[in-house]
C-alpha cells in the first residue's frame, strides 16, 4: 500500500457534496479509469451507520480497480470497512489515538494547513499528508488559503520522509503554478467531480504531472 501511496500524482476524492450516493460507484469507477490509484470517500454529515452503507460501493470498485480506498473523518467506521487509509483533520485528536483503533496496517492522512502542522504530522507518524487549501476552494469555503509560497518547504522538509499531496482549489488552470512552486502531487476534488469526462481529465491532468 505504501508503494501505491508513494508512487500516486493525483489523489481523487468522491465527495457526496458533489455526487449522490446512487453514483458514488459510477463515478469511482470513471476516476479509476482515468489513472486516479488512491481515492477517498469524503461524506460529511454522514453517520457511522450511513458511512458504512455507502463505503462499500466506492470501496468494491476501488480493489477491483487496485486502487487504495481512503475514508475521511471516520476512523471507527475505516476500522470497520478495512480500509487502506483513514484521513483526519486537525481537529481529530492525536494520531497515537487513531492508530489504537485502526491497527497498524491501515495508513493515516493528516490535512495540514501550514508548516508547522506539516512538521507535526510527521513526527505524529503521519503516512501521508494533505497540504492546503492553496486557494479559495467551494470545497472549504470559508476556509482561507494559504497560498502556494510555503510548497516548496513543505515538500523539503516533510516530502522526503512521506508523500504531500497539495490540495485546494486546483484545476486545470492552476495546475502549472501549483507544480512550478514546488508541489509533485495533488488532490482535485470539485474540478474532477463537476467535468463531463472525468476519466479524460483524469488522464489528461497525470500527463501534465512530471512521473516522481
Amino acid at each position: 500500500m505504501k508503494k501505491t501511496l508513494a508512487e500516486c500524482r493525483l489523489y481523487g476524492i468522491v465527495d457526496t457534496g458533489y455526487v449522490s450516493v446512487d453514483h458514488l460507484a459510477a463515478c469511482t469507477r470513471e476516476l479509476c479509469e482515468g489513472g486516479v490509484r488512491v481515492l477517498q470517500l469524503r461524506a460529511k454529515g454522514f453517520s457511522t451507520d450511513q458511512l458504512l452503507s455507502a463505503a462499500p460501493l466506492v470501496q468494491q470498485v476501488c480493489r477491483a480497480a487496485g486502487a487504495l480506498f481512503v475514508l475521511n473523518d471516520d476512523p471507527v467506521a475505516a476500522a470497520d470497512l478495512g480500509a487502506d487509509a483513514v484521513h483526519v483533520g486537525q481537529d481529530a485528536g492525536p494520531l497515537a489515538e487513531i492508530r489504537r483503533i485502526v491497527g497498524e496496517r491501515m495508513l493515516i492522512g493528516r490535512s495540514t494547513h501550514s508548516v508547522s502542522q506539516a512538521l507535526a504530522a510527521l513526527d505524529e507518524g503521519a503516512d501521508y499528508i494533505g497540504f492546503g487549501p492553496l486557494f479559495p476552494t467551494p470545497t472549504k469555503p470559508g476556509r482561507p488559503a494559504v497560498g502556494l509560497q510555503d510548497i516548496a518547504t513543505v515538500e523539503g522538509k516533510v516530502g522526503q520522509h512521506i508523500p504531500v499531496f497539495c490540495i485546494g482549489g486546483i484545476t486545470s488552470a492552476t495546475l502549472p503554478s501549483v507544480l512550478a512552486a514546488g508541489a509533485r502531487r495533488v488532490v482535485i476534488v470539485s474540478h474532477l467531480l463537476c467535468a463531463p469526462d472525468r476519466a479524460g481529465l483524469a488522464r489528461e491532468l497525470l500527463q501534465r504531472i512530471p512521473v516522481l
